[in-house]
């Protein structure tokens, strides 16, 4: 015997981008993906561009890609969107190699990434509230 589950159709459709195999190590992505959760998009598109990182230009590309994909496939308005959620996970390490002295060699870790983006659209809260 299988049970359905039954599907809510009342929740807002989830908008993402995911950017898989981006050069850079998770340690470095955490922070700057930290500055831009809970920002409007278009502020934290300002922030990433006039950030001195060198990966913030991927994660800014991931980012329009989330936009475009909110507006394309939900209709949603742009300027209502913000960045619900932010994270990197580990993907593949390349392993390379670096002559050294007397024979030897040292290991060189070049680590990738992926960067995943989530946004939402605000709703709009009417306030009850009297005017003093």
């Amino acid at each position: 015997m299988s049970k359905k589950k039954k599907i809510d159709k009342s929740k807002t459709n989830i908008v993402k981008s995911i950017n898989n195999n981006i050069r850079s190590s998770v340690r470095k992505l955490n922070p700057i993906l930290k500055g831009i959760v809970g920002k409007k998009v278009d502020v934290a598109i300002k922030d990433l561009q006039f950030s001195e990182k060198r990966i913030t230009k991927d994660i800014r590309k991931t980012l329009n890609s989330a936009v475009a994909n909110a507006e394309n496939n939900f209709q949603y308005d742009i300027d209502k969107l913000f960045v619900k959620e932010a994270y990197c996970g580990k993907k593949i390490t390349m392993k390379r190699f670096r002559p050294r002295a007397k024979g030897r060699a040292a290991p060189i870790l070049k680590p990738y990434s992926s960067v995943t983006i989530i946004l939402s659209e605000t709703k709009k809260v009417e306030s009850h509230g009297t005017k003093s």
